[in-house]
């Protein structure tokens, strides 16, 4: 599209979001801006596509709100790589050409081209956060879904080669599917939850969690409404089960029994209903020590 064509697709976005138009509308005209849009800042700026779809994250039809998100994060990254194209090519332009060896003439340096940080990596898989990957998280205009999207991000990305752009966009769909559940974002049942799925992300004795998420065989809609003991693993679940055995095992070892007596007496009630255990708490030559309980009211002594 040239820019004479966007910003009459951008006008009728406007007017389709401001009538209330339905979100089968809105999301047809934002595809069609998605796949004709080559943003550069200047075009953005210019047509003033960049500001309208911005404003439609905050949709409340999730589809129009998710792929308005997904526009600006693609736009903004194509931006900041030409910027960083631009230095580049600044800075070798104002550096002296090197000197052929074969003595022809300047040698042509290779051709180089700045990292993708979308979609490459960076840093080991196991350093992994959302700024160490120099990933943009500011996708919303909330400060807090931002940061519960920086969240899901550094559960994700953890021990995982799955490029960032990738892992961007499912942590935005997992925090979009726990925003439209259980937000607003104000609410403590939305910050709790994205507490806990963070949490059980990044349980390093849990990793299929992440792989699972991250390819889709847990959908986002149901990975936040998943228990905590859906959330965990076999091996955490036979581990429990385990040590739950053994208790009700232990629970069911007989006591030692102990001995009746009716010639040692309660100082505290007078009563004659003692029980008593023996143990051999001093030297072999001397009395085994006697450890008392009164039946009648509790009292425990020894002699």
């Amino acid at each position: 599209m040239d820019a004479k064509e966007i910003e009459t697709k951008t006008k009728a976005l406007t007017k389709a979001a401001s009538s209330g138009e339905s979100p089968a509308t809105l999301t047809s005209l934002l595809k069609e801006l998605q796949s004709g849009v080559r943003a550069t800042e200047d075009l953005l700026r210019s047509t003033r596509v960049g500001i309208v779809v911005n404003k439609l994250k905050t949709s409340k039809a999730p589809e129009v709100a998710r792929l308005a998100s997904e526009m600006v994060s693609k736009w903004r990254t194509e931006v900041n790589k030409q910027k960083q194209a631009g230095g580049a090519a600044s800075s070798r332009g104002s550096s002296s050409p090197r000197p052929a060896q074969n003595g022809t003439g300047a040698s042509t340096p290779a051709k180089t081209t700045p990292s993708d940080k979308a979609s490459k990596l960076s840093v080991p898989p196991d350093k992994r956060t959302w700024k160490a990957d120099g990933v943009d998280t500011n996708v919303t205009t909330s400060k807090v879904r931002d940061s519960c999207i920086g969240l899901m991000y550094d559960g994700l990305c953890l021990g995982s080669t799955e490029s960032p752009k990738d892992v961007l966009k499912k942590a935005i769909a997992v925090e979009t599917a726990a925003h439209d559940h259980l937000g607003p974002d104000t609410k403590e049942a939305y910050r709790t939850k994205m507490r806990s799925l963070f949490q059980n992300l990044k349980n390093k004795s849990n990793p299929t969690l992440r792989v699972r998420v991250l390819s889709g065989e847990i959908k986002p809609d149901q990975f936040i409404r998943m228990s905590s003991d859906e959330l965990r693993s076999d091996s955490q679940r036979e581990a429990d089960e385990k040590i739950k055995k053994e208790n009700m095992n232990n629970a069911m070892v007989a006591q030692a029994e102990r001995s009746i007596s009716t010639s040692l007496q309660c100082g505290k009630c007078g009563q004659r209903k003692v029980t008593y255990t023996e143990a051999q708490t001093r030297s072999a030559d001397e009395p085994m020590t006697l450890f008392c309980t009164c039946m009648n009211c509790g009292k425990s002594w020894k002699q």
